[in-house]
């Protein structure tokens, strides 16, 4: 059982490289939008074995069998930056857990948020291609379809001088122009 907007999300498609029908203590699965693309992390859970698996992308991260103590935490890395993910295993009552998951530390819901204050995704269709295209803000990294792109930097006084130029040669005839100020 899962609880609130970090509940998981379960479906009944397959995973490239493992089926449910293996998963047979399959308890959460979640969808995670990083900058490199969507992950797909599913967790498994034997209550009478004490099993707990991870999967990222269908590939097993994390397997341990007979764990005594049925509840805790299981960490891991999802993505190229390594982003750290927690799944959080909790008693609610008897033999009934709750799973929540945590990235970078917040529960999913914040991580999300706050994600979506730092970064602008595109989602672009070109010659039948489809491109997903990830601005970060803070770091002003671009992502294309999981591979962190190489950028040219503009320091900003060239930028408003660049700026500036273009202003002037635009505007030169009407002679109604602002300068901005570096």
């Amino acid at each position: 059982m899962a609880s609130g907007d970090d509940s998981p999300i379960f479906e009944d498609d397959e995973s490239p490289l493992c089926s449910l029908e293996k998963m047979t203590d399959l308890v959460a699965v979640w969808d995670v939008a990083l900058s490199d693309g969507v992950h797909k992390i599913e967790f498994e859970h034997g209550t009478t074995s004490g099993k707990r698996v991870v999967y990222v992308d269908g590939k097993e991260e994390i397997r341990r069998e007979w764990m005594f103590k049925l509840v805790g935490k299981e960490t891991f890395f999802v993505g190229a930056a390594k982003t750290k993910a927690t799944i959080n295993i909790d008693a609610i009552s008897g033999f009934a857990y709750e799973y929540t998951l945590e990235i970078d530390g917040k529960s999913l819901k914040k991580y999300m948020e706050n994600r979506s204050k730092t970064t602008n995704t595109w989602v672009l269709h070109l010659d039948g291609e489809e491109l997903r295209v990830v601005l970060e803000k803070d770091t002003m990294d671009v992502w294309c379809n999981g591979q962190r792109m190489e950028t040219a930097t503009i320091k900003r006084p060239r930028l408003a001088n660049w700026i500036r130029k273009q202003e002037s040669s635009f505007f030169a005839a009407s002679k109604k122009h602002t300068l901005l100020s570096p």
